[in-house]
């Protein structure tokens, strides 16, 4: 992958925040981290991220909640939940309300990767068919004039 997808990681715990960030720069992504919900909703006001990957229990508010506030601001940002307390019904939850994937910690790099990709190539295709529809319909509407 290359840099042109920002990724902003909130997590509470710096010593995973910074092992997160080491991880996805070495695999060449751009990144921007935080450590509280707040934090993370002030830098989504402003920045459009491809991804975000975010932990369940932060000091200030819950992960979900934070998917809540931005999935209609940003629904095609890809949401990845982390948890290191997983139930079942937490993760129907994150899914229902918007996000894409579930991580339970601790997880390998590999897998980390692997499901940022994913979710990233997934991403690139719905934008794709997006821009895509956009550019049919408009020429569509431009032929139904000229006719």
């Amino acid at each position: 992958m290359d840099a042109q997808h920002l990724i902003l990681i909130i997590e509470d715990d710096e010593f995973l925040l910074n092992s997160l960030e080491n991880i996805l720069q070495k695999a060449n992504y751009t990144v921007e981290k935080v450590t509280t919900g707040k934090e993370a909703l002030e830098k989504l006001k402003n920045v459009y991220y491809s991804l975000i990957l975010l932990d369940v229990k932060l000091p200030d508010m819950d992960g979900i909640q934070i998917i809540l506030e931005i999935e209609e601001a940003s629904p095609k940002m890809r949401k990845i939940i982390m948890t290191g307390y997983p139930s079942v019904e937490k993760a129907q939850q994150a899914i229902n309300y918007g996000a894409d994937a579930f991580l339970v910690k601790p997880f390998s790099p590999e897998v980390l990767l692997k499901e940022i990709k994913k979710q990233l190539v997934l991403r690139d295709k719905e934008m794709k068919e997006l821009y895509g529809v956009f550019i049919v319909n408009k020429k569509k509407r431009i032929k139904h004039k000229q006719i």
